[in-house]
């Protein structure tokens, strides 16, 4: 993902994950039981109750399972505070959660290289290109930030990955020759995994699904899906089967429009080789 905007810790996120971690407590429970038994990932109930993330809206219901109605009703009502507009940090700390513990997670980009696939110096040039300017605090915070979710590739390797890029973001070549170069050697790299699929969309191709922007899709452990959008200072999560089920159709097209992995690779070290 190509988010610009620097997710900040709020209040209401800190406070909800302080009441979730005094309820765990209580129970005389570690973080890894607690995350047994509601379902979730030790590392994401860690970062909930730090305020780093924003809480999946099934929590409360599991941690009544696990710790009693009553602690199960105050996280309900903790939660009810963090009603949220639509902002793009705040929609993008929800994202972050279905991110990590996505089962399946696929990707269309049209505007720039997926937050996953971007090697340092491409992070690096497109934070100081931001506007309005970053600080060279802002741009250290936030390009380790995105290195730190890269490691979902490594640590989650039974989670099937899948993106689609167009081939003009590597023509483009954003930060000069050099940051491009490394680009694609980390593309080639990455594609090696093999939980991952990296495809190419040619500059050419008659019949394209994408027109209308990029989309990512991630399916839950209980096998349901999500899709996430983003804009300019926007983005929206979307839940609802219907619209899931279109994106998944386009989505599908796409990879079938586009190269095939192995045809992606030798694209990919021809361009390499031309730079």
């Amino acid at each position: 993902m190509t988010t610009n905007s620097d997710p900040e810790l709020s209040d209401g996120l800190k406070t909800f994950g302080a009441v979730a971690k005094a309820l765990r407590e209580a129970a005389d429970l570690t973080q890894e039981e607690f995350a047994l038994r509601v379902r979730f990932s030790a590392a994401y109930i860690a970062k909930i109750e730090q305020g780093k993330r924003f809480p999946p809206g099934n929590l409360p219901e599991r941690a009544g399972e696990a710790l009693g109605p009553v602690a199960g009703k105050v996280l309900a009502a903790a939660a009810k505070s963090l009603r949220r507009k639509s902002g793009l940090a705040s929609w993008f700390l929800q994202w972050a959660g279905i991110e990590e513990e996505a089962i399946t997670l696929y990707a269309y980009e049209c505007r720039g290289i997926p937050g996953l696939l971007q090697p340092e110096g491409y992070i690096r040039a497109v934070f100081e290109r931001n506007l309005p300017p970053l600080t060279d605090e802002q741009i250290e915070r936030q390009t380790s930030a995105r290195l730190e979710r890269q490691t979902l590739l490594a640590e989650h390797p039974n989670t099937a990955f899948s993106f689609v890029i167009e081939q003009s973001l590597l023509e483009r070549q954003l930060g000069g020759s050099a940051v491009t170069r490394e680009l694609i050697d980390h593309l080639l790299n990455v594609g090696r995994r093999t939980n991952v699929e990296i495809q190419v969309m040619p500059l050419r191709q008659e019949d394209h699904a994408g027109f209308e922007g990029e989309m990512y899709l991630a399916e839950s452990p209980d096998n349901k899906w999500f899709g996430y959008t983003e804009g300019h200072r926007s983005s929206a999560l979307i839940t609802t089967p219907n619209d899931v089920s279109v994106l998944l159709q386009r989505y599908g097209k796409l990879r079938s429009q586009a190269l095939e992995c192995r045809a992606t690779v030798s694209l990919l070290e021809r361009m390499r080789g031309a730079l």
